[in-house]
């Protein structure tokens, strides 16, 4: 499962002598390759692989092309049994586990339509259970599948921006995620991995109060090596890189992840990580392998080569910062790899000066350190953080406002920025500006920016836990979300709802929706909500022509409730025929004057 790279870095810089100490650096492990076929039956095209860099996690899986369509046969990649199946909005959509006698599970996602008998299944524990939202564990009698057996049709539902099958390899027993790269799919990768620049940092100096020095990297016939192909001379003594850096497929232009990336030095391997085996648990930290300013400032993904202090993630396998002694010259090397072993190697040298050493950071007041429970207190606001919460020592910026929005209860308080990072939830406290009502202390909303969460009242204050810095402010919740009737409904004494193939519902609330239900003839109705945006009921085939009743019942984050009833027909409906267009006389051409 490891393999030792001793020779291979004796050949990234000749003459280095290299000293590794009973570590070896983690490669593609032996996992089975062939055991698993394409899930589709088209050829395998990727969209994105394993470990690409997303917003607060790693991409976990493949994504696999449908022609730009949904509805695409797929199929069971192994032999095994259905263990799982779920609706999960704003994620996965509907999605399938299988789990293989090879003690690893298959996942499908973004799907349409199950195949009948599972899709008859989940359509009535949907209807068990009242939710169309569901999370079911299956027995693995229930629906045995057997290697290419027909499982669902492809789909854009859930998280999805575009028709396309989200596909992931894991371990059954730990959940974790594995890189199915590494399994032997047929997908051609002759290509090496692009790399673009180079970022240097103070090693000494937390990377969220400094700014990266930047270096634009050239390819050449034997490697990579910095435009220019100058020596850095720098003032930091102990220093830390990160890499931007993409891969391709043959025959792709469409940039994907790295698989794994090592920095040696001198005389011996300092860092590296590699992107093989994560699970979900685990995926925040990608906001610690990247320099996460830095991307949210300028786009560009830095990914670190060493872990940041806080960084308890699963990607690196050596630590270590590298260090420069006055005036002597350090030879370096980048290895980087796609999952198929294709390499690419940058090679520089640095030197440190004394007359370049940068000053230091102004002492800050107040700061966050990582490895311990960090409590900001001011008198109306306070934030608690577990010891888990930065990944390097963050300064402390606050400050509060006299802005009051309609229905605000407290002034507008400051935390830092979204540039800034965290990694686990923390609790804010926000003290009311003034006395509050006492009812009005079960109807308060705590806002982060265009994010809401319903808050408790404790002891004088108004908690709730968000996953970011930002502007802070409390509200109180008194009106009750607004519905209207179906969209597209035919108005009169009841709705005409023949001509329409489903109902459509669009509640808005003035901090958010926690809840939809709808009843039809008195029992509970499906309604999906796959997007966020609007709440559906199909019409199938089975659906009984005539006059039926509707109610309807929104709760808002507050708990404010609106119910409202309706009466409406729906009776069999043919579209109009359009009427054959009337062929116009030619007119005999005037005449021109001369």
């Amino acid at each position: 499962m490891y393999l030792n790279l001793c020779m291979q870095v004796k050949r990234l810089v000749p003459g280095l002598v290299v000293f590794i100490s009973s570590v070896s650096i983690a490669q593609n492990p032996s996992y089975p390759r062939g055991y698993f076929r394409n899930p589709l039956a088209i050829p395998m095209e990727l969209t994105a692989n394993f470990g690409e860099i997303r917003s607060d996690h790693w991409h976990m899986g493949l994504d696999l092309r449908t022609r730009q369509k949904e509805n695409q046969p797929v199929y069971a990649a192994a032999a095994g049994y259905i263990s799982h199946v779920g609706i999960r909005p704003h994620s996965f959509g509907r999605y399938i586990v299988i789990n293989h006698p090879n003690g690893l599970s298959t996942l499908y996602a973004h799907l349409n339509e199950f195949f009948p008998a599972l899709e008859t299944y989940v359509r009535r524990r949907q209807h068990e259970l009242e939710q169309w939202s569901v999370e079911l564990d299956l027995d693995s009698r229930l629906f045995p599948v057997r290697k290419g057996q027909f499982i669902a049709y492809s789909g854009n539902t859930g998280g999805s921006q575009g028709p396309h099958l989200h596909f992931e390899i894991r371990e059954t027993r730990s959940q974790k995620c594995l890189n199915p790269l590494l399994f032997g799919f047929p997908l051609a990768d002759e290509v090496p991995p692009d790399l673009y620049k180079l970022a240097v940092y103070d090693a000494d100096r937390s990377v969220y109060r400094q700014t990266p020095v930047l270096y634009s990297l050239k390819r050449t016939d034997s490697g990579y090596v910095l435009s220019g192909n100058a020596a850095i001379t720098t003032g930091y003594r102990r220093l830390r890189f990160a890499l931007q850096a993409s891969d391709r497929l043959s025959g792709s232009p469409n940039p994907n992840g790295i698989y794994s990336a090592f920095l040696f030095g001198d005389s011996s391997l300092l860092s590296g990580f590699v992107l093989d085996s994560i699970s979900y648990s685990e995926s925040r930290f990608i906001n610690a392998q990247i320099d996460y300013r830095q991307a949210f400032n300028s786009g560009a993904d830095l990914q670190f080569l060493s872990p940041l202090p806080g960084d308890v993630g699963p990607v690196y396998h050596f630590l270590g910062p590298a260090e420069l002694s006055d005036s002597i010259a350090g030879s370096f090397g980048i290895e980087v790899r796609d999952a198929a072993r294709n390499l690419s190697r940058l090679r520089f040298s640095m030197q440190y000066s004394d007359s370049l050493r940068s000053l230091p950071n102004p002492v800050e007041k107040e700061l966050l350190v990582p490895g311990a429970a960090n409590h900001i207190r001011r008198a109306e606001f306070e934030a608690l953080f577990s010891n888990n919460n930065v990944y390097d020592t963050v300064p402390v910026v606050y400050w509060q406002k006299e802005i009051f929005p309609d229905a605000s209860v407290s002034r507008l308080h400051q935390l830092n920025d979204l540039s800034l990072p965290v990694h686990e939830k923390f609790t804010v406290k926000v003290r009311p500006a003034r006395e509050l009502p006492e009812e009005w202390k079960q109807r308060l909303i705590l806002r982060r920016e265009s994010e809401a969460r319903k808050a408790e009242w404790e002891n004088g204050w108004i908690t709730a836990s968000f996953n970011d810095f930002g502007s802070f402010q409390a509200f109180v919740d008194l009106a009750p979300p607004e519905i209207a009737a179906p969209a597209k409904a035919k108005w009169g004494d009841t709705l005409d709802l023949s001509p329409s193939t489903s109902i459509v519902f669009r509640p808005a609330d003035n901090f958010g929706i926690k809840s939809f239900r709808a009843e039809l003839n008195g029992q509970w109705a499906i309604f999906s909500n796959d997007k966020g945006r609007t709440w559906v009921h199909r019409f199938d085939s089975g659906f009984r022509y005539g006059l039926h009743h509707l109610r309807v019942r929104v709760e808002d984050l507050a708990g404010n409730i609106t119910e409202k009833e309706w009466w409406f027909r729906k009776l069999p409906y043919s579209p109009p025929k359009k009427k054959a267009a009337r062929k116009k006389s030619a007119k005999p051409r005037s005449k021109s004057r001369r």
